[in-house]
This record gives structure tokens, C-alpha cells and sequence, in this order.
């Protein structure tokens, strides 16, 4: 077993080379002036200060949770009663199913984004409403995945039980059902939520650059201002965001499992 220990230790410096180094990296930037030699190096709070004091900044930022939560939503309203029919159909016709909804995330999701531009560059539809049939279309096998998933894991005796003690299907669903599901609504949330808020190239391709989010201001001070203490200072700032809704999400999993179990 300890011979077995040792093969972790490649993904451990890789994980240590590709993120820790990197996020280390970020924080690094994010506290200090622009164009810091070793000898001069002054540590700073101004990269967030310029953040929080322009209103540019914070509508971005609140533009973004905004069309995350709408997609997130959007995704639920639909991959709930998509997920539900496919748990309720004959497993041959649900393998069938789920193989069509899996089948557009075996292309890579940059060329599903192009895709889309062309079909919406014909149709007089406003850029916000693209980037979001672009966000929904992206992440909504996620939720259904995830939901489809955790209704398959319902023991049926549980309904039969319901429907002997009274309950009609509409109670069942209820009583039964949806609380069972609410792990997978919560699996698939994190799986829409986190990305959406962060996408970059999605509202560059569909919105044309008119409609702007928190990703591609990361983007742009990376790459076209060439801005790292900015741009790191607004990655730190997402990260921070990020954290905070998995250790959300992560409660209110543990908490709907308390209540089922």
C-alpha cells in the first residue's frame, strides 16, 4: 500500500505547478503596484480600491451574477421536467435520451458557441438575449445530468408507500420526489452557476462585444491592456465570489439531506 502512495505524487506537483502556483501568482499581482521591480516591490490596496470606486466595475460585476442566476434558473425550469420524463421512461428509451443530450457536449463548447453565432447572426435578436441562449444551451445538460441522476436513485418502493398511505401523484411528488432530487438540483447549480458567472468567450461571440461581463474584463486586462495587477485584482475578487457560493451550495446540500434522511 505504501509503494501504491508514492503515485500520488505526480498529481500532487502537478496540481501544485497548474493551480497553486498560478492562484499564488494571482494574489502576488492583485496586492502590488504596476511595474514592481524585485528591489522596489510596494504592496497595495489600490488595485481594489479602483475596482469598487469606478461604477463600471460593479455593474459588470452585478451583470454577471445576474445573467448566472437567470441562466441557472433557466436551466432548472427546464431540466427539471426534461430530467423527471426521462427517470419516468423505459430504460431502453432513457439510455436513448440521455445519449442526445450528451451527444452536443462531445464537441468542444467553442465550436457549439460559433455554431450558434451564425444560426443568430440572421435573427434580430438584442446581444443579451444571445449570450443567454448561448449560456443556457452550454450548461443545460449539466443540470439535467445531475437531476436525471439523482431521480434514477429513487427507490420506487418509496412512492408505492406513498400512494398506500393516501398520497396522491401530486403529493408524492411533494413529499417524496422532490426532496430526494434536491441533490442533484443542487449538483446541477454548481455545475451552471460557477462557469456562467464566469464565461468570457460566450458573451464575446454572441454579444459582439456589446455586452460585456466580469470574465471579459479579466480577459482584457490580461491580454489587450496587459494590466496583471488589475486583472488579477478582479480575478481575486471573482475567486472570492466563487467560494463563497460552493460553500452555499455545499450547505444547503447537507442541509436537504438532513431533512430527507
Amino acid at each position: 500500500m505504501k509503494n501504491f502512495s508514492k503515485l500520488v505524487y505526480p498529481y500532487v506537483a502537478w496540481m501544485c505547478v497548474m493551480i497553486i502556483v498560478p492562484m499564488l501568482m494571482i494574489v502576488f499581482y492583485a496586492f502590488t503596484r504596476q511595474g514592481n521591480s524585485v528591489l522596489t516591490l510596494q504592496f497595495t490596496l489600490e488595485n481594489f480600491a479602483r475596482f469598487f470606486s469606478d461604477d463600471i466595475f460593479p455593474t459588470v460585476l452585478w451583470r454577471s451574477l445576474k445573467m448566472a442566476f437567470i441562466t441557472t434558473v433557466i436551466c432548472i425550469l427546464v431540466g427539471y421536467p426534461f430530467a423527471y420524463f426521462m427517470a419516468k421512461t423505459k430504460p431502453n428509451n432513457s439510455a436513448l435520451i440521455l445519449l442526445l443530450v450528451t451527444l452536443p457536449t462531445w464537441i468542444n463548447m467553442l465550436v457549439r458557441t460559433y455554431a450558434w453565432r451564425g444560426i443568430l447572426s440572421s435573427e434580430a435578436f438584442s446581444a443579451e438575449l444571445r449570450v443567454y441562449i448561448g449560456m443556457v444551451y452550454n450548461f443545460l445538460p449539466f443540470m439535467i445530468l445531475q437531476i436525471y441522476t439523482s431521480l434514477s436513485k429513487i427507490d420506487p418502493n418509496l412512492l408505492i408507500a406513498a400512494n398506500d398511505l393516501g398520497a396522491n401523484e401530486r403529493q408524492a411528488f411533494l413529499k417524496v420526489t422532490l426532496p430526494l432530487s434536491l441533490s442533484g438540483v443542487i449538483s446541477g447549480i454548481t455545475l451552471v452557476f460557477l462557469p456562467a458567472v464566469s464565461s468570457f468567450f460566450i458573451p464575446k461571440l454572441l454579444g459582439g462585444g456589446q455586452y460585456v461581463l466580469i470574465g471579459n474584463l479579466i480577459e482584457d486586462y490580461f491580454i489587450s491592456t496587459g494590466d496583471w495587477n488589475f486583472g488579477s485584482a478582479i480575478s481575486l475578487i471573482m475567486a472570492i465570489i466563487i467560494l463563497i457560493s460552493m460553500y452555499i451550495t455545499k450547505r444547503l446540500d447537507r442541509e436537504s439531506q438532513e431533512v430527507t434522511d
